[in-house]
């Protein structure tokens, strides 16, 4: 068992955590390995993650003493007034400590409200003067900075728990039981792979035609079993044109309505996942799979890199004004978005080729 040292900081034992982040898909992604690792550690203390209702489906094989409490931000806990009614339910859960991984108006005024019931809370710190500081346009100062999940284990230390970060994968040393739809597609005699190519914002995003040719040429090889994975009509039109190229090589997802449970367990049986600096990214490591990442307006040094990523499988290019965006969503100052147009769908088939190697 490891030791609470709460006393550091509250006169008594935490027993009956609350633990927010609502948003996005990626970042609550990236609480599971931090936020498992804890409740492991201390199985007698009741944590209870606050987000929404879509997002909650990705906590798989949750440990017993981590309960979802639904944020309703759409619906009935919409606005101040809904911020209000949340408040009320989460009052009568008698919740002794707040763990504000999210640090945004919303948890910071729920955060408030509970402090006149007595109930302490740690928020983030998000680190934005040093996160200006490295996308700057002018007098850049890149270097790496702390991980999200550096920040998200700093807010639990600081509420005075310590733990050791142990997560490996939702489903533990096993691989989750294949989607009976795919289980025809798998094969011994090629590598299973995973193509994501989209993301939110054109910052992130690898262009279409650079992106076909890479898989066209994967799928020439005859080595590769490609699974396409993306959302939202436009990009399903885009990936069942691709997989219609080659439908013995490539499988479009986008009509297969797996759910996150079902793509989450395909990913538990591929070889490595091709995927922007996206939630996809963040879903594959936490079944354990290896991601060749391809990064563009952003950089992994704003600490985004996904759990247990590495490095030497990050795709991108050495641009003095990279990198220009935390999130992306800046339009390109160079208007020709170099970051992603000059790399070559052959350097991406490289990083694929050595991976699959060593995992040999």
């Amino acid at each position: 068992m490891v030791k609470n040292n709460c006393s550091v900081i509250f006169p008594r034992p935490l027993r009956n955590i609350l633990i927010i982040r609502l948003s996005a898909l990626g970042d609550v992604a990236m609480t599971i390995p931090v936020v498992y690792s804890l409740c492991e550690a201390y199985p007698d203390v009741n944590f209870t993650m606050l987000t929404t209702p879509v997002i909650s489906r990705i906590f798989i094989n949750r440990p017993d003493n981590l309960k979802i409490y639904p944020a309703e931000i759409r619906g009935r806990h919409r606005g101040i007034k809904g911020i209000y009614v949340l408040y009320k339910e989460l009052r009568a859960l008698s919740f002794d400590g707040i763990a504000d991984l999210h640090n945004v108006l919303r948890s910071r005024l729920l955060c408030a409200l509970l402090r006149l019931s007595g109930v302490k809370s740690i928020h983030i710190n998000k680190g934005r003067i040093a996160k200006c500081e490295i996308t700057a346009r002018r007098h850049k100062k890149l270097r790496q900075l702390p991980t999200s999940f550096h920040r998200y284990t700093d807010v639990f230390r600081k509420l005075g728990f310590s733990f050791p970060e142990n997560f490996v994968s939702i489903y533990g040393k096993q691989k989750a039981a294949l989607p009976e739809i795919l289980l025809s597609e798998f094969s011994s005699e090629e590598h299973c792979i995973g193509v994501a190519p989209f993301a939110k914002h054109q910052g992130k995003i690898y262009p279409e035609k650079k992106m076909e040719q890479l898989i066209s040429m994967l799928a020439k090889t005859g080595e590769y079993k490609i699974f396409l994975f993306g959302g939202g009509e436009k990009e399903s039109l885009v990936l069942n044109r691709w997989a219609s190229d080659f439908p013995d090589k490539v499988v479009s997802l986008t009509d297969m309505k797996l759910g996150f449970s079902g793509e989450l367990a395909l990913m538990s049986h591929l070889k490595l996942l091709v995927s922007m600096d996206s939630a996809n990214m963040h879903l594959a490591s936490l079944v354990g799979l290896p991601v060749i990442s391809v990064w563009g307006a952003t950089h992994p040094y704003a600490g985004f890199l996904g759990w247990r990523q590495s490095l030497d499988n990050v795709v991108q290019l050495d641009l003095p004004c990279r990198p220009c965006s935390i999130f992306g969503n800046r339009p390109c100052w160079r208007n020709d978005y170099a970051c992603l147009n000059e790399i070559s769908p052959e350097e991406i088939a490289d990083k694929i080729k050595k991976e699959i190697y060593a995992q040999k």
